[in-house]
């Protein structure tokens, strides 16, 4: 059958294709070389040959872990080839090989350019003239743990047994998903769930379990248990009074806590669920200075996390913050487990939540079939399905793209008439060479309908007013904004949406991302006017401190 499970054991395959009989041999000794113990290398000199390669890795059920392709072969192009991979192996990493020569020809250039563009190919590699060449291995290694990171077969350091449809079990793996913790996840009626429970003496019980690396089991663990289990910082040890407390942990959050730290100031970061905000749910960010080939919301999170920590910022994770008072010239933060923080300064970087949808008829089903942003973790399980994402920003974007590799079908729902107004050109074009993707405008969900889990919606034709009924295994919304900011002090102003306004008036102090409470500095999506996008709030989050640092200044004085 296609797509069999290869026998236990079998290794992954790395597909080579190249028609220079030099090239194809120095690529193929290069990765055998380094990688031949672990994965198997094979290496066709023709794009009829590969295309037939690839066909029978699918019927096999081989795992392909990466393909890399010759841009410019006499039967077909390298682009060309790495879109059929997209079609039978939507997993595998995709690369085409230039040599150094090529770097600076116009076609090639155009060709690279495309193949991103359009989602054929992941990355371009310098084909490898010497050996080691570790240009070469680095750019391929990190197609490797890019995939291995994706690959359900590879072994994980967390265990996640669940109900198929479990709201629990869907929160659980989130979170795990947002703070990178490589884990795997097996339905409870499966054999290897079904046997992990008996080992753990829940068979027959319908909690989630989770089974650590050390062997430690977790029954229904909070959330602050579940981060506990694998090693991130839940309770604050030590002083609680800082310089600067940053609320939020998003891009701004976490930006603002490496600037503070490198320039010696006491910081503390609170965040209620997982490090990376909204961004930390993105699974391709393509347009972020610095990575050309992308990388996910949850890498760049967990990026930033390590140097905040390393520079020496604290990190107090799944607690939230529910009141702020101003105390002797200095604020106090309370937080939900009761733990009361002195700090001489506030940063505000809450970003905001995911609007909900108005439609009651659903609203039970969250976690089973309906989803608020795209966990990179739940587009496994509707494979084959039929999926819907609401949205017309990048965040719905990189979520369709992503759920493409999976489900049979996605469409994307959006109220306006176009795309244009809150999606980025590059992703609107990967969308369009998407075959399994199409765009629904002017489109809105009214109803649905599902017992355990969702099975079908409603949707309006926001022109006709035409409804009509759609099997559906799955929703993910991804539509406007909502700042979390009930909790704050009548003293810090806010916008009519709740927002808060910072940089105006004379309580600022000149000071453009200070709001009317002085010492109390806003940056990132929660910030009235903000521009809404990661760079722009990584920006805030590092400008900010450095007037933290001069209202800290003049307090002294």
């Amino acid at each position: 059958m296609p797509g069999e499970a290869p026998p236990f054991g079998a290794r992954p395959v790395i597909l080579a294709v190249d028609d220079d009989p030099t090239a194809a041999n120095t690529i193929g000794e290069e990765l055998n070389r380094r990688y031949g113990a672990d994965y198997r290398v094979v290496v066709v000199r023709s794009g009829k040959g590969a295309t037939g390669q690839l066909v029978r890795l699918y019927e096999s059920g081989d795992r392909l872990a990466v393909v890399l392709a010759d841009q410019w072969m006499p039967d077909i192009t390298g682009d060309e080839l790495l879109a059929t991979v997209g079609e039978l192996h939507p997993l595998a990493k995709r690369a085409l090989t230039i040599g150094w020569v090529e770097t600076g020809d116009a076609p090639t250039v155009d060709a690279i350019r495309s193949a991103m563009a359009l989602g054929h190919a992941d990355a371009y590699l310098i084909k490898p003239e010497h050996s080691p060449d570790e240009l070469f291995h680095r750019g391929f290694s990190e197609l490797l743990q890019e995939w291995s990171a994706a690959d359900a077969a590879e072994p994980r350091q967390v265990v996640v047994v669940a109900e198929r449809w479990s709201a629990r079990g869907s929160e659980i793996r989130g979170l795990l998903g947002r703070h990178a913790v490589p884990h795997v996840f097996h339905p409870s009626d499966s054999a290897e769930g079904s046997q992990l429970l008996r080992r753990a003496g829940r068979e027959g019980r319908p909690e989630p379990v989770v089974v650590l690396q050390d062997g430690r089991v977790l029954v229904d663990p909070t959330n602050a248990e579940l981060a506990t289990g694998y090693g991130v910082a839940t309770e604050l040890s030590g002083p609680s009074d800082f310089d600067v407390v940053v609320v939020g942990a998003g891009p701004a959050g976490l930006a603002a806590g490496v600037y503070a730290s490198s320039e010696g100031l006491r910081a503390l970061v609170v965040e209620r669920e997982a490090v990376g905000g909204q961004a930390g749910s993105s699974s391709r960010i393509r347009n972020y200075l610095g990575f050309a080939r992308g990388l996910s919301g949850a890498e760049l999170a967990q990026r930033a996390y390590q140097q905040a920590w390393v520079f020496g910022t604290t990190f107090l994770l799944t607690h939230e913050a529910t009141a702020l008072r101003s105390d002797h010239g200095g604020h106090v933060l309370a937080l939900s487990n009761g733990l009361e923080l002195s700090t001489r300064s506030v940063v505000l970087a809450m970003g905001v939540a995911y609007r909900r949808l108005d439609t009651p008829a659903i609203e039970h089903l969250t976690g089973t079939g309906v989803f608020y942003g795209a966990s990179a973790a739940e587009a496994p399980q509707f494979a084959g399905g039929q999926v819907f994402v609401i949205g017309g920003g990048n965040s719905a974007g990189q979520a369709a793209v992503h759920l493409a590799k999976h489900a049979a079908k996605v469409s994307i729902l959006v109220r306006g008439k176009d795309l244009a107004a809150g999606m980025s050109q590059y992703l609107r074009d990967e969308i369009d060479a998407t075959p399994n993707v199409e765009v629904r405008l002017s489109t809105q969900v009214v109803d649905g309908r599902g017992e355990h889990r969702l099975e079908q919606l409603t949707l309006e034709d926001r022109e006709s007013g035409t409804r009509t009924s759609v099997a559906a295994d799955a929703v993910f919304v991804l539509i406007g904004a909502q700042p979390n900011t009930g909790w704050l002090p009548p003293e810090i102003e806010r916008d009519d949406h709740g927002f808060v306004v910072a940089g105006s008036g004379g309580d600022s102090g000149g000071l453009m991302f200070q709001t009317s409470l002085p010492g109390v500095f806003a940056v990132g999506d929660v910030r009235s006017r903000s521009v809404k996008r990661v760079a722009s709030a990584v920006g805030e989050g590092s400008v900010v401190i450095s007037q933290v640092y001069q209202f800290l200044q003049a307090s002294r004085s």
